[in-house]
């Protein structure tokens, strides 16, 4: 494996890329301005590795933002795309396959009694907080400072100094108005969501939250954090929202609600239900969802929502999981192990720096103080991590091109993979 700039055409791609689209790509999780570097331009990808236009390989340790739970091109999701695309690519009618997605999912998730399909997790996020409105009438949402769920309107929310501070609108071109009944509170904290619904009592229609935030890092829910969400909820008659779209699969079958035991009203998924491919849903609590048209008065649709290729895909590889809950122990068990070898290494060689997982998804944090929000997060020294960042990628491994992301382990990943990445970070740590 090689990951060194030793020819141009990465160089010469963004280049002309930067002309073309803002910043030379089309998501900034691919950016690597905060790492001081360029852009990889991937080529291909199998298994766990995936090569650039230059030739290089990398150990992928990003899986496409985490779907690739299998590894990349897996053989069965492969020849299932191949036939239903010899069928068609898009038909913008109802298909078969929907039907065997929404099967599948309703039947090995217990909360989940109805489902819609989207074409992202933004999209799954804006919808179910539309219905949740629908359905309570009520208009406030809740979030949580640090927790990412898309890029629409009402969600692009910093909580300024005060948890109860409502919405302030955190990217250009967001009225206020889109983000006035938006309420920010901490992560972790239940306090601060107890006093949100003491100022705004019959106001909050929902509660939304990553069950395990993975969009400030990895950053795990306290003991009763989500016990304590769940009943607040039900006290308020307010609709809680699990945003799945990374635990979604990832964590077990039944995601984050079947690993931590609590069923939510409504949750989003992402891309892994589409091994892959640009697809989400949403779905949960039957009342809740006969909200949405052309049953109720909650209006949601997408053309090509359902997409028969991307529904193959995904099936193909929930059917796999499904048959094989083997995968997830195994999965578990090894990233347990990969992140707690981790965690030694920065010890031993005198770093109380920090390492958060929860089964298969983790993060290094380059600070002594535990973290466990996102002010706590945001004490890791971000240039520390991009050094790192840049040493690993010289030796071949593929991480987030950003501090805040997380870091995922697939079952395609073998012990000899995983002893190597941690050699090689070991190495990093040794020279500071």
């Amino acid at each position: 494996m090689k990951g060194r700039l030793d020819d141009d055409k990465i160089r010469r791609t963004f280049k002309k890329a930067v002309t073309l689209i803002p910043g030379g790509v089309n998501s900034p999780v691919r950016a690597f301005g905060s790492v001081g570097s360029t852009p990889r331009f991937i080529e291909q990808a199998n298994g766990v590795y995936m090569t650039d236009v230059d030739g290089n390989k990398y150990l992928d340790f990003i899986g496409s933002w985490g779907p690739m739970i299998l590894g990349h091109n897996h053989p069965a999701i492969k020849e299932a795309v191949i036939k239903a695309c010899e069928k068609g690519l898009s038909f913008g009618a109802a298909t078969e396959k929907e039907v065997e997605m929404a099967e599948l999912m309703t039947d090995v998730i217990p909360s989940l009694e109805m489902v819609r399909m989207v074409n992202s997790g933004t999209e799954a996020v804006m919808s179910a907080i539309r219905a949740a409105r629908g359905y309570t009438r009520r208009d406030k949402i809740v979030k949580f400072t640090g927790c990412y769920h898309g890029h629409s309107d009402a969600l692009l929310v910093k909580a300024g100094s005060g948890v109860m501070t409502a919405g302030i609108p955190d990217s250009a071109g967001v009225p206020a108005g889109c983000t006035q009944d938006t309420l920010s509170a901490i992560y972790n904290d239940l306090a601060s969501v107890e006093a949100l619904f003491d100022e705004y009592p019959k106001e909050i229609a929902a509660v939304i939250v990553e069950p395990v935030a993975a969009n400030m890092g990895v950053v795990p829910p306290k003991k009763g954090f989500l016990e304590g969400l769940r009943k607040l909820c039900s006290e308020h008659g307010s609709v809680l929202i699990f945003d799945e779209v990374i635990t979604g699969f990832r964590l077990g079958l039944q995601g984050a609600q079947g690993y931590f035991g609590i069923d939510a009203d409504l949750v989003t998924y992402g891309k892994i239900i589409g091994a892959g491919m640009p697809v989400g849903a949403y779905g949960g609590r039957r009342e809740i969802m006969e909200m949405v048209s052309p049953v109720g008065a909650v209006y949601q649709a997408g053309t090509l929502s359902g997409n028969p290729v991307a529904m193959a895909a995904g099936i193909a590889q929930l059917t796999i999981l499904k048959n094989n809950p083997q995968i997830y122990e195994e999965l578990n068990q090894k990233s347990d192990t990969f992140f707690e070898t981790m965690k030694e290494n920065a010890r031993k060689n005198g770093h109380a720096w920090q390492v958060n997982h929860v089964g298969s998804i983790g993060s290094l944090f380059f600070t002594e103080q535990q973290v466990v929000d996102y002010a706590s997060a945001k004490t890791s020294d971000t240039a520390e991590y991009a050094r790192y960042f840049k040493y690993m990628l010289d030796n071949g491994i593929h991480l987030a091109p950003a501090q805040f992301e997380a870091m995922f382990v697939s079952a395609a990943h073998t012990e000899e993979n995983l002893a190597y990445a941690l050699q090689r970070a070991e190495n990093f740590l040794m020279c500071k």
